[in-house]
């Protein structure tokens, strides 16, 4: 198979959904484009701040897309490139991007609360307090996660460590020109984009190499790096998110898109042929060297490349309190899935145009991180366009970094959302944004520290977790469409599929761990289970009772 006839059929399949699917979901949830949203409404200065579409898809894409779409394929490659292909877009189209596209409007018209207040409306206080404890562990597994990658890209590569430090300075001088100075975010982007791009020279030209400049080892250098990003965590959290978090994302969204845009012209410049197996069967070995089942693995480990459950706390989390008006819903929420879902598709077949065989795959990804191979691949690709392979590595890490950085800050800023909404009182010390905000960056940093075996381990607990917590979101939809006397079948087969894969991924992993005595990552995967369960059955009865009515 030629990689580039699969990306095109990829992307066709992709603009039909955007094109047909989506706009007929867009009529059956009642769109409004006349109807005030929530950052109009309620504007504050800090969360709800009205932002221009383009800023606001560059600050949502960045922020879904993290290291899930590129991570996530390349580990799922085990089971072959058709299989991961096929969940890739049949995932997005009809499960991932309908499934952001309605958390982001159920948000919106909920006074832009997340989708866990959402469920609270449907099923009262219980409910609502069950899917916050599953979004705020969620969330913490991501912000460590999303960390433990980005330490480790920082001690691999130190250009990526300087061009992303100057990155967040830039972010902040871009946030007071167009907030505090009133510059137009044209007229910004034409200076700030450029140094953007400079600062990429800038890294390689003075990397910010721990080892040499501190004379310590690559495994201190992570715990340091460890410790600045989660300082970088408390601040992005509680900084107004018009200087930090939001320029941020929406600058580092052209350096994510110039990504993509290498990834594609080298795709089809390089036209490569696709030598790992198309299927590789129900049971193949991979980044483990142990046999893992198709079902449930491929379906959780592709994770945020075709369904994610994060996607829905950052709809309903930040992305919903800066929407200006109800019609930029489908481009930025069903939009930056699709997006999302062309990325990982370059990601599967940079893996699968490169290595000459499974068995090369398989050697390849016990031996090296899938960032690094994602990386390595496409620059292989962009080669054949004159772009000297070390330089195009670099880039795209720094790119993966990018994506990394924008899903960690705005993570610990949902965390802390998310912990708010679940204290009883607003005005008391636990409800205090930096009180929340420190709860999280401590178990984060618990994690990475405390226990760096299980920090390891901690992408396929993350991805089960994720997709749990996406059947959980499907499951408020499925809700509010049965209360609304709308059909309900478009999330309502989702949920379900969902739902079966999470449940049974993590009971493997409970299993596994349980035989292990990996006690984090058994607790963890015994806690999500049973809240699950139990939002499930607190759904039925409630449904059961209102039909009885």
């Amino acid at each position: 198979m030629n990689g580039a006839l699969l990306l095109t059929i990829a992307v066709a399949c992709f603009l039909g959904g955007y094109f047909i699917y989506a706009r007929r979901l867009e009529r059956l949830l009642g769109v409004d484009p006349g109807r005030p949203t929530p950052a109009v409404t309620k504007a504050d200065g800090v969360d709800y701040v009205p932002a221009h579409p383009a800023v606001l898809l560059g600050h949502h894409f960045a922020t879904i897309a993290g290291a899930g779409p590129i991570v996530g394929p390349v580990l799922a490659a085990e089971f072959g490139w058709a299989s991961v292909t096929l969940w890739i877009v049949l995932g997005c189209i009809f499960i991932g991007a309908a499934h952001d596209m309605i958390a982001m409007f159920l948000s919106v018209r909920n006074d832009g609360e997340s989708i866990g207040s959402v469920i609270g409306t449907l099923l009262g206080r219980p409910g609502k307090l069950m899917f916050l404890l599953v979004s705020w562990t969620g969330l913490v597994l991501v912000v460590a996660e999303f960390n433990r990658q980005i330490a480790g890209t920082f001690v691999a590569d130190p250009a990526v460590a300087t061009a992303s430090l100057l990155f967040i300075v830039e972010a902040v001088l871009f946030g007071l020109c167009v907030y505090r100075f009133r510059v137009s975010v044209l007229a910004a982007s034409l200076i700030f984009v450029p140094l953007m791009f400079a600062f990429v020279w800038i890294g390689n030209a003075y990397p910010l190499d721990l080892v040499k400049l501190l004379g310590i080892t690559p495994e201190a250098t992570r715990i340091v790096w460890t410790l600045v990003l989660i300082a970088y965590c408390f601040l992005a959290s509680t900084c107004p998110v018009q200087f930090l978090l939001q320029p941020r994302d929406y600058l580092n969204s052209y350096l994510l898109y110039a990504m993509m845009a290498l990834g594609l012209l080298g795709v089809f410049v390089a036209h490569p042929v696709l030598h790992i197996d198309a299927f590789s069967g129900f049971s193949a070995v991979g980044r483990s060297g142990m046999a893992d089942m198709l079902f449930p693995f491929l379906f959780v480990t592709v994770a945020c490349g075709a369904c994610s459950g994060f996607h829905a706390l950052v709809a309903s989390g930040t992305s919903s309190k800066q929407i200006s008006n109800e019609r930029s819903i489908r481009p930025i929420a069903y939009g930056g899935m699709l997006l999302e879902g062309v990325l990982a598709m370059i990601a599967i077949i940079g893996v699968a145009g490169t290595y000459m065989s499974q068995k090369d795959y398989v050697s390849a990804i016990q031996s090296m991180e899938p960032v690094q191979m994602f990386a390595a691949t496409i620059a292989g690709f962009c080669v054949k366009i004159g772009i000297p392979q070390r330089a195009a590595e670099s880039f795209m890490l720094l790119s993966v970094a990018a994506f990394l950085m924008t899903t960690v800050d705005s993570g610990t800023r949902l965390a802390r959302f998310t912990w708010q909404e679940f204290m009883p009182r607003k005005d008391g010390v636990f409800h205090n944004m930096y009180f929340g905000t420190a709860v999280v960056c401590a178990l984060v940093l618990g994690l990475l520290l405390g226990s760096p075996d299980t920090a390891k381990q901690l992408w396929t607990l993350f991805a089960s977790t994720n997709q749990l917590l996406a059947s959980l979101t499907l499951l408020t939809a499925t809700l509010w469409f049965y209360r609304n006397s709308k059909p309900c079948w478009m999330t309502a087969i989702p949920m379900a599929l969902m739902f079966g894969v999470s449940s049974w991924a993590l009971s493997s992993i409970l299993l596994s761990a349980a035989k292990s005595g990996q006690w984090v990552r058994l607790f963890a995967s015994a806690f999500m289970l049973s809240i699950a369960v139990a939002l499930i059955v607190v759904a039925v009865r409630k449904s059961v009772r209102d039909r009885a009515q």
